[in-house]
């Protein structure tokens, strides 16, 4: 979904980045912190691919409370909090089948390079959100299991305490979580059920059976 808004709508930044000499993150950053927590009202269900149980197959991406104060920039942000949104049911869903309490957060991958979408996420779930010291953590897993492969470590315990740790942990700010905890629980959490007779409409009138 990052990708998507990049090609489309973030051309502007990725010149700009080119003609200046920065990383065209950092002219991403800018623009997430344009814009206030909550995105003025701009709420978005990530589901751009169907999932087989929740969210069901017939599952569609949603935007909602559009106005005339929105920008391409809380179209940007709106994605990033609808990811966060759908991080944390995930997270809590475990909780509940594992019938344990998730307390700190970890996120590797492109996306953890965002300082803007760390501090994001870390005031969505209300916990302090880190990332490794490498962003490529599949790349990193794979070496840690070639290292105890061939004998450097005996053990994965031993590999993972001397080939990982942490980077930069991001602390939740209350008063952005205080905006976040009304929108997820009251508006993110009854979009899908509420939205879904229309995805199953729109599957019957745009992909009719042959």
């Amino acid at each position: 979904m990052v990708n998507w808004f990049k090609h489309e709508f973030g051309l502007r930044e990725q010149r700009l980045a080119k003609e200046t000499g920065v990383e065209p993150e950092d002219l991403f950053n800018d623009l997430v912190r344009s814009v206030p927590p909550g995105s003025q009202g701009l709420v978005l269900q990530p589901y751009w691919s169907p999932g087989l149980r929740h969210p069901g197959p017939e599952a569609r991406g949603a935007i909602i409370g559009f106005s005339d104060v929105h920008t391409r920039a809380h179209l940007y942000r709106a994605i990033l909090e609808g990811l966060a949104y759908a991080l944390r049911e995930g997270k809590e869903r475990t909780e509940k089948r594992a019938k344990t309490t998730i307390d700190q957060v970890r996120i590797a991958g492109g996306g953890s390079q965002s300082d803007a979408a760390m501090q994001l996420t870390a005031d969505v779930f209300g916990l302090p959100v880190s990332r490794p010291h490498l962003y490529e953590a599949s790349g990193l897993g794979a070496a840690i299991n070639a290292a105890v492969g061939v004998g450097i470590y005996t053990d994965h315990h031993s590999a993972l305490k001397a080939m990982t740790r942490l980077g930069d942990t991001f602390n939740p700010d209350p008063k952005a979580h205080a905006i976040y905890e009304p929108l997820y629980n009251e508006i993110y959490l009854r979009m899908y059920k509420r939205l879904k007779p229309f995805y199953k409409a729109m599957q019957e009138i745009t992909l009719p059976s042959n």
